[in-house]
């Protein structure tokens, strides 16, 4: 009987582990696998990882990793992947928007070979605010647009990943991870499956405008060098466009007398306008640099406060 293995990042989800389970337990108790449910508290500040404990005394196959801060979902994701035995991994999300039971569909995929079974949103997502939809629409865009990647419009971090793909994850040691982005570049064959996200079960979303837009530009850099391509296209182009100046100097002069331009507003607007734009090209070849500096740290991605299992090979047990 083969095992699947559910990787639940969690950070203040107290109100959502008792329902996710016992909707999880209805869905998965009929597909004719074994299962566990490896629960990772993301530094948590509220009672998510008592309510997990709970859990674990009362379903022996629930596991629980604790962070000792907060690393972000996808490092969360990370040390569930790290610690998962199971002959897949099924990641999602512990406010209930991913329907469990679409686990049978991706289980159905699976079965007909497919190594990935991802999921996207169908549609827009009316549960997200208005700023979140224009910022995920663009975010996609951008992304496809500057990387080597292509990822759908909606794309989430609710999917199946066979234990070979869950292998060359394992394999790649970045300080900075997005696992969309990741699971896409490995490649394999790929199923994509729409779905519609319910409401949110409790609590509020953790991300704000900011952090998508420091995820955004994370994303986009960690798959392509385009950005400095791109920088060093525009530096190229205004470039070009100076040499026009010099004939028009010289035609100032020679035919019109002028010997400096009149206007000092048009100057001042030039050189705040070409260094502002040279603070950019700087910018994004800092973001690089700095990249290289914390991988070259080697720092851990994750530290693990405490658990109740520890991994021996291809097995877990339960401390």
């Amino acid at each position: 009987m083969k095992k699947i293995s559910i990787v639940i990042p969690a950070h203040n989800e107290q109100n959502n582990i008792h329902p996710l389970v016992n909707e999880l337990q209805k869905v998965l108790n009929s597909t004719g696998y074994t299962f566990e449910y490896i629960f990772v508290d993301d530094g948590s500040k509220d009672n998510t990882l008592n309510e997990i404990k709970i859990q674990s005394e009362i379903h022996p196959e629930v596991r629980y990793l604790e962070l000792s801060r907060n690393f972000g979902k996808d490092h969360a994701l990370q040390a569930g992947l790290e610690m998962a035995t199971g002959d897949a991994v099924i990641t999602m999300d512990s406010d209930l928007q991913h329907p469990p039971e679409m686990i049978k569909e991706m289980l159905r995929y699976w079965a007909l070979d497919y190594d990935v079974v991802y999921t996207y949103r169908a549609e827009a997502n009316a549960h997200a605010k208005k700023y979140q939809r224009f910022s995920s629409k663009m975010f996609y865009k951008g992304i496809n647009m500057l990387s080597d990647i292509e990822l759908e419009n909606g794309i989430a971090d609710f999917r199946l990943l066979d234990r070979k793909v869950v292998d060359q994850l394992n394999l790649m040691d970045e300080y900075e991870i997005f696992f969309r982005g990741m699971v896409k570049w490995v490649g394999f064959k790929q199923k994509a499956i729409p779905y519609t996200p319910a409401n949110r079960f409790s609590g509020e979303a953790s991300y704000s405008f900011f952090k998508l837009i420091k995820l955004a530009l994370n994303s986009m850099m960690s798959f392509s060098v385009r950005p400095l391509y791109a920088v060093t296209g525009i530096g190229l182009f205004f470039s070009l466009f100076s040499v026009l100046y010099i004939p028009y100097v010289f035609i100032s002069y020679f035919f019109f007398g002028q010997t400096t331009a009149s206007g000092w507003a048009s100057i001042i607007a030039t050189v705040a306008f070409f260094g502002g734009l040279q603070l950019f090209v700087l910018g994004v070849i800092g973001m690089y640099l700095g990249k290289l500096f914390m991988q070259a740290k080697q720092r851990p991605n994750y530290i693990v406060r405490s658990s109740n299992l520890v991994k021996t090979g291809n097995d877990l047990i339960e401390l």
